[in-house]
């Protein structure tokens, strides 16, 4: 892993408004306490509508029956949509989610969990994007989420 959060093994950041290493910089500077956030999660590769997330695994995101919790997966669901989508338009501080959707499918693994996240529209206004979570090292989908999310005109930014 580089020192960046990103693995490297992927990005090119041809295509994008912001590139995996500055899109990393721009959310240590405006949610400071996601460095601290809990469990750490990754941008592993951000290509032009599509981005791959790694949240590391810890006990702490165990439920009761030794599954991992519907929030750790929403957070992380929720952070790969909006990675993706400021990859694409910049550093928009006031892209927002407004409305999130999951469905739990199977129940993950304990160890990292993945999220394949690919931008389904990206309008002048309005974003939406899926998320397709998997626990490291195995195929079955354990949860999808589909996301929206408001864009603010560019004299809102």
């Amino acid at each position: 892993m580089a020192e960046d959060g990103t693995s490297g093994s992927r990005e090119t950041g041809e295509g994008l408004a912001l590139p995996a290493d500055k899109l990393v910089r721009y959310l240590d500077e405006v949610f400071p306490e996601r460095n601290i956030a809990w469990p750490p999660i990754h941008i592993e590769s951000l290509e032009p509508y599509e981005a791959r997330l790694r949240m590391e695994f810890d006990a702490s995101i165990v439920r009761p029956g030794g599954t991992i919790s519907g929030p750790a997966m929403f957070m992380l669901a929720d952070y790969g949509i909006y990675v993706a989508i400021l990859g694409m338009i910049g550093a928009v501080p006031l892209a927002v989610t407004t409305n999130l959707t999951m469905n739990f499918l199977h129940r993950p693994l304990q160890r990292d969990l993945i999220a394949e996240v690919r931008l389904l529209k990206l309008g002048k206004r309005l974003a939406v994007g899926d998320a397709m979570l998997h626990s490291d090292g195995a195929d079955a989908v354990v949860a999808h989420a589909s996301g929206t999310y408001s864009i603010p005109p560019p004299d809102k930014r």
